[in-house]
């Protein structure tokens, strides 16, 4: 049926009669026409950026020895992909972050859904249990780096235990949360039904809760990586936090942001593998509506 689909600014508006195949294909070209605008919007901004940067610094309009510049930034990265850092190869540097953060990430996460879910559970632990937990809370992760090092040492430990830590309350508390907004009246029914806790927990309240562990595991991986970074820059022998505290030593403006590219790079593609998993798990949600304003 020929023109039953016009467009109102972005937003479709079909004529009484138009099909659903229609609907669905008029529907689908408005998401994707979207998609290519916002994808043009985000490279001209940072095509923006990075030009005015480059102007601003062989200008002088910005000192280069303190900003350096994005040519002067790739070329340091150029350089450590190719020949390696004076320490030793890029990857092995970066491998051993990597280490340390998805360590972390990994026993941090299991042990704050677990944690998470049981107290969220059980309302007597939780009242006893709350003001230790939020003690601990209390104290800003940055100031356990030189305690863990100083205990553990330079290796890997110390790095592990300070990415846990900054996972742990992430996931603890968005787990926690989720158990106690979980639908009541669909737990009373399943208990009617003669579900017991355990089913309760596995078929009503981890569901419901899903939303909320996902939300902070897809923040609480580069919470694990700046533990790892923030322990290796306050003594390490290897690991992107130990570059740039060289790079600080030596005042290497080009190294000190290259390496927050670095970081940037594996955090953003870190929340893309978890949004993958994330849609896989969750297929069972239905699919949010098109919203194109």
């Amino acid at each position: 049926m020929a023109n039953t689909a016009l467009e109102a600014g972005n937003a479709p508006i079909f004529r009484a009669g138009t099909s659903d195949a229609e609907i669905e294909a008029a529907a689908l070209k408005a998401l994707t026409r979207r998609k290519y605008v916002v994808l043009a919007w985000q490279i001209g901004i940072l095509a923006a950026i990075l030009g005015l940067w480059q102007l601003a610094s062989d200008l002088h309009w910005i000192d280069p020895f303190f900003y350096s510049s994005p040519y002067g930034i790739a070329l340091r990265l150029w350089e450590w992909i190719t020949e390696g850092t004076e320490s030793g190869s890029l990857w092995y540097h970066l491998g051993v972050t990597m280490e340390e953060a998805l360590i972390g990430f990994v026993i941090g996460s299991v042990t704050g859904v677990l944690v998470g879910v049981a107290l969220g559970r059980n309302k007597l632990a939780s009242d006893i249990l709350s003001i230790y937990i939020k003690a601990i809370n209390s104290i800003p992760r940055v100031v356990l780096a030189p305690i863990f090092v100083m205990i553990m040492g330079l290796g890997l430990p110390s790095k592990v235990a300070l990415a846990f830590i900054m996972v742990f309350f992430v996931v603890f508390a968005n787990a926690f949360q989720g158990v106690r907004e979980a639908d009541r009246n669909m737990i009373a029914n399943a208990r009617i039904l003669g579900a017991s806790n355990w089913q309760v927990t596995r078929n009503v309240i981890l569901p419901s809760a899903m939303s909320w562990i996902f939300a902070s595991l897809h923040v609480s991986f580069s919470f694990a990586i700046i533990g790892a970074i923030v322990g290796e820059f306050v003594g390490s022998l290897a690991g992107i936090g130990y570059l740039i505290s060289i790079a600080k030593g030596t005042y290497d403006a080009a190294g000190l942001y290259a390496a927050i590219i670095l970081v940037m790079v594996v955090t953003l593609g870190a929340e893309y593998v978890m949004t993958l998993i994330e849609n896989h798990i969750t297929r069972w949600r239905p699919q949010q509506s098109l919203d194109t304003h």
